[in-house]
């Protein structure tokens, strides 16, 4: 699968999603008839589509809604949800920032001591709404919050970083045992972010419930622009889905995939399916909602980095309400819209009855799949064009 790159060296291709294209089968089936819904831990949902941990994205009234909806929000128990009694007001000077600040400002306001008083109450306030409270934190400060979590009624709890290893080295700290965080822990924990094979085998062994793929492929992120590292979320899933199928033949033991990032259409979200993903993650399109805390702005969890920002405030602008950018009726042209609506059409099309069946549509690579045909919609900017 490599191929040469200079002497001595190889490396392999690697495909985004734009680089690839489903093709219909021999079969469809009416849309309202397929089933979309997906499992973690046993736990049915709705909605196969997270909402990132994410300041911009995430908020109580956020995740709540996003319950109700038959989805999942996630909170991010390290941001400023946790670190300030009023965080609108915080979040309105976010918004409020020229893009020349708007980095410093975020870093200023991320330096403030997280309270968990808060940690508590934030999930408490979930739960008293009949929310689903799944929360998410870095690793240092997972057996701490943890216990927070559980004994405030969260569902699930989420462990991210930008790179996630069960062999990680430090000298300065102390390292997190996921094998034992995972066994200790009596809520379903999901672990993150990975993009490997080998290292997707590996977290499934931990006994985590489902696993997040993807480095740097976020709107807001920019790992892969100061890093350099990354690998294109179609791979990543891919393989990730190869582990994820080889570890359930192995064990009967069955971990989720979750594609995270890299997806702003619903377009992308259906190929992540195809690829194999179980359920997907996004940011920058549920930024977009009114219910949405970032009003219009969003920003990834490394921005707030002290010497080495690792992602950038962005405008995605508010286009509608969680409802509409879930369910419809879309009011934009650009498929960031009815999403679910926009799964399941894909799905009828392809002939796949439910998830487990999008996982076998063919798929092929097609450079051109963005602009065939579409002149018209590049020089007016509208629909594809955009």
């Amino acid at each position: 699968m490599a191929e040469w790159i200079g002497i001595g060296r190889r490396a392999r291709r690697c495909y985004g999603f734009d680089e690839i294209a489903l093709v219909p089968g021999a079969q469809t089936i009416n849309p309202n008839e397929v089933d979309t819904s997906f499992q973690i831990a046993g736990r049915k949902f709705k909605v196969p589509i997270l909402a990132a941990a994410m300041d911009g994205v995430v908020d109580v009234k956020f995740a709540v809604e996003m319950s109700n909806l038959g989805g999942i929000a996630v909170l991010n128990l390290d941001g400023v949800q946790t670190r300030y009694d009023n965080p609108d007001s915080v979040l309105e000077d976010i918004a409020r920032a020229t893009p020349q600040k708007a980095t410093e400002l975020i870093q200023s306001i991320y330096t403030k001591p997280i309270k968990e008083k808060l940690v508590s109450k934030r999930i408490s306030e979930i739960k008293k709404k009949k929310g689903i409270a799944v929360i998410s934190c870095i690793p240092a400060n997972a057996d701490k919050f943890s216990k927070l979590a559980i004994s405030s009624g969260a569902d699930m709890f989420v462990v991210q970083s930008t790179v996630t290893t069960i062999r990680h080295i430090a000298r300065e700290y102390k390292t997190l045992d996921l094998f034992k965080f995972c066994k200790s822990v009596k809520i379903p924990v999901i672990l993150g972010n990975c993009v490997t094979y080998e290292t997707t085998l590996e977290l499934m062994e931990t006994g985590a419930a489902a696993l997040l793929i993807g480095v740097g492929p976020g709107a807001a992120c920019t790992t892969r622009g100061v890093l350099g590292i990354g690998v294109p979320q179609v791979t990543a899933t891919v393989d990730a889905a190869g582990a994820r199928d080889y570890y359930f033949k192995r064990t009967g033991r069955y971990v989720s995939i979750i594609t995270d990032g890299g997806m702003n259409r619903g377009g992308d979200i259906c190929r992540a399916f195809a690829c194999g993903a179980d359920a997907v993650m996004i940011g920058s399109s549920f930024a977009r909602a009114k219910e949405a805390p970032g009003s219009g702005f969003h920003w990834g969890m490394a921005t707030s980095h002290v010497n080495l920002p690792r992602g950038t405030r962005i405008q995605v602008g508010t286009t509608g309400t969680l409802k509409e950018i879930l369910f419809g009726p879309a009011k934009v042209d650009d498929g960031s819209q009815n999403l679910v609506g926009a799964l399941k059409t894909s799905m009828g099309s392809l002939g796949a009855s439910n998830l487990k069946e999008m996982h076998d549509v063919e798929i092929i690579i097609a450079p051109s799949i963005q602009t065939e045909g579409k002149i018209f919609q590049v020089g007016q900017r509208v629909g594809m064009g955009k």
